[in-house]
């Protein structure tokens, strides 16, 4: 369960990549895929038939889909073809169906990833933020090729960060909150007041210290499992806590 913090002044968004979510499964629609995406900073819309999606797009443009195989009416590979020789939005299959030449099909005429249910909700954002990354490079010049600085970096208008070796982790808003923050201390302690108060538009003291805790705990750990390099989140005692964006950092942190 991701965290849910009320938006603050402080971590105001850009303009949202817009997301159309086609997926018959009510449940894994409405309940976990439209949601989960707006808390790793899409505004996503669902939709449960091609006819359904369609119509959405006659209201409003879309920056990206995600689309399943098998769905009632017309599949998710014919809605795909169609949606490409349309436009160039970025196309993101999520399908249970395991079939390889499923998969090249996609991959082949038009699709740019194809990930297998049930997939993570960080997997399927990232996947989601480099298709639409890829898409502005595209839109306005030359593709950028992804450096390894050796220095922790935020990405995509700050909602991935990406670690020395180029490994991205997709956040959530109150992670992108919390690390704009730390990160713009260039290398200077942040205490837990100022973090807490960058989380919340009520009293700080009413905000349980330990959530922020829970938070960074939690931080450390999905940095940990998705780059498999050692968080640079430092925790400084009797103040608050650190971002270290230097290669030297040693990694030695208590998660």
């Amino acid at each position: 369960m991701q965290e849910r913090i009320p938006h603050s002044i402080a971590a105001e968004p850009s303009i949202a990549p817009r997301v159309a979510v086609l997926e018959d499964d009510s449940q894994l629609r409405d309940a976990i895929l439209v949601p989960g995406l707006r808390d790793f900073g899409f505004d996503s819309t669902g939709a449960a038939t091609a006819a359904e999606l369609y119509r959405h797009m006659l209201r409003q443009s879309f920056d990206l889909v995600v689309l399943d195989i098998g769905l009632p009416g017309e599949d998710g590979l014919s809605v795909m073809k169609h949606l490409r020789e349309l436009s160039n939005l970025g196309i993101v299959m999520l399908t249970g169906n395991r079939s390889r030449m499923n998969c090249i099909f996609a991959l082949s005429h038009g699709a740019d990833a194809y990930l297998s249910k049930p997939t993570d909700l960080e997997v399927l954002a990232a996947t989601l933020h480099s298709v639409a990354r890829r898409i502005v490079n595209a839109d306005h010049g030359p593709p950028k090729t992804v450096v390894t600085t050796h220095h922790w970096q935020l990405d995509t208008d700050g909602w991935c960060l990406v670690s020395p070796k180029g490994n991205v982790v997709a956040l959530t808003m109150p992670e992108r909150i919390l690390l704009t923050q730390l990160i713009a201390a260039q290398g200077s302690p942040v205490s837990r007041e100022a973090l807490i108060a960058s989380l919340t538009q009520e009293d700080i003291y009413h905000f349980d210290p330990h959530r922020l805790e829970m938070m960074i705990h939690r931080l450390r750990r999905k940095i940990c499992k998705n780059t498999d390099e050692a968080p640079p989140l430092l925790t400084v005692r009797g103040t608050g806590y650190l971002f270290v964006t230097g290669r030297r950092h040693s990694g030695k942190t208590n998660l």
